[in-house]
């Protein structure tokens, strides 16, 4: 049996949705590794089989070839007053052509700059934008090749000097040769709580945000947003969604324009494609959302 074939048939697997809760505790830094397999075993038969299947295999995320002619791709570093270490390492890719293009900041989860977040930098590139994934963990080393130890490192850094190194790449990428200035932002999981949190600290600056799955943004801070936020939310994600009808509330009340839809069936991480979490029909429908969004906000 090809390895391939393995990988599908695992994914099909009726996960049990306790194992799925496991599995968000464990990506939020509840357990490690070894405690949720050992905890998945002991819950329901089958249990580990399950929980393993929900580790991610990045093969599987790489939907646009780095080598793809259409785009092209490379790490830059820009500098990052105020950030972990003052300087910052990022993936810009940029479409085929002279540009200047709009641009979109991609911000990754809790874990640093994977496969996958660099692959939804490619595929923004190939929609027309310059595309800058930056990778939260490189001031102590960078995404450091699995999630785990991602995880650990980027638990371990200052989280409001994090936020600026973020910041700071939103900067670097509006005002780039190749961007008209017009930014929009979108971001997962710990990316969407960023997006949230930027449209708030760039106000006027910033012109979309598409956050994924992500922590509402502090209320007193709402009035401030400026630009129009596509919000995307999982049907069984209570812990994010318990955060909205605050957000909403004062959205309303600041004027701040904003849709949220939420995706029948689907899991926290919806959209990531290298776990069994991926929905395939929700993750292509909030992707076309988010391309129509950018496309009308940063025109």
């Amino acid at each position: 049996m090809t390895d391939h074939s393995h990988v599908s048939h695992i994914s099909q697997l009726e996960i049990d949705q306790r194992i799925y809760d496991l599995y968000d505790e464990y990506c939020h830094g509840g357990m490690d590794r070894r405690e949720f397999l050992k905890r998945s075993a002991v819950l329901v038969a089958g249990g580990l089989a399950m929980a393993q299947a929900l580790l991610p295999r990045y093969a599987q995320a790489q939907t646009v070839s780095f080598t793809d002619t259409r785009i092209k791709a490379n790490y830059v570093t820009y500098a990052s007053p105020g950030g972990n270490s003052g300087q910052m390492r990022g993936y810009l890719v940029q479409p085929a052509g002279a540009g200047p293009f709009p641009a979109v900041l991609v911000i990754h989860e809790n874990r640093g700059l994977n496969p996958y977040i660099e692959d939804v930098a490619r595929r923004a590139a190939l929609e027309g934008f310059l595309a800058l994934a930056p990778d939260g963990l490189s001031p102590v080393g960078g995404y450091p090749g699995n999630d785990d130890d991602g995880r650990t490192l980027q638990a371990s850094l200052d989280q409001a000097k994090l936020r600026t190194d973020l910041y700071n790449g939103a900067r670097f990428l509006k005002s780039h040769k190749l961007s008209t200035g017009k930014l929009g932002v979108t971001g997962f999981c710990y990316g969407g709580g960023a997006t949230n949190a930027l449209a708030i600290a760039l106000g006027a600056d910033m012109q979309a945000g598409v956050p994924y799955y992500g922590a509402a943004p502090a209320t007193d801070g709402i009035a401030k947003i400026k630009a129009p936020l596509l919000v995307q939310l999982a049907e069984n994600d209570q812990r994010i969604n318990d955060m909205y009808p605050a957000f909403e509330a004062a959205a309303k009340a600041a004027g701040v324009q904003y849709q949220i839809h939420v995706y029948p069936g689907t899991q926290h991480g919806f959209h990531n494609n290298s776990t069994p979490r991926y929905n395939e029909a929700a993750a292509k429908l909030s992707w076309e959302r988010t391309v129509a969004h950018f496309k009308k906000h940063l025109a």
